[in-house]
């Protein structure tokens, strides 16, 4: 998996996909998704190192069967809001 942290004015955005998605575009209908290396190419990351990242990020973004179940087994993201897009799994995680 890959991490990757950015602070901005709203908090710490976070971007993590799994390893085989950076270069990939997946879709689903009017929607579509490229995992560019620009927005998720950060760190190579295991499971605690993604769940550490999601705990304290404002807002998040996860492409990829791995990272998305790492997020959901560690109760951050429901599964009944992750979509599939074109074979990919994807959520976002915005803590108010």
């Amino acid at each position: 998996m890959r991490v990757q942290e950015r602070d901005t004015p709203e908090g710490l955005l976070v971007a993590v996909c799994d390893e085989e998605c950076l270069g990939e575009t997946y879709e689903d209908g009017e929607v579509s998704l490229t995992v560019t290396e620009e927005f998720y190419g950060g760190s190579e990351a295991d499971a605690d190192d993604v769940v550490d990242s999601l705990t304290r990020a404002t807002v998040a973004n996860l492409v990829g069967d791995r990272c998305v179940t790492v997020a959901i087994e560690a109760g951050l993201v429901d599964e009944e809001r992750v979509l599939d897009l074109g074979g990919a799994r994807h959520a976002q995680l915005l803590w108010l």
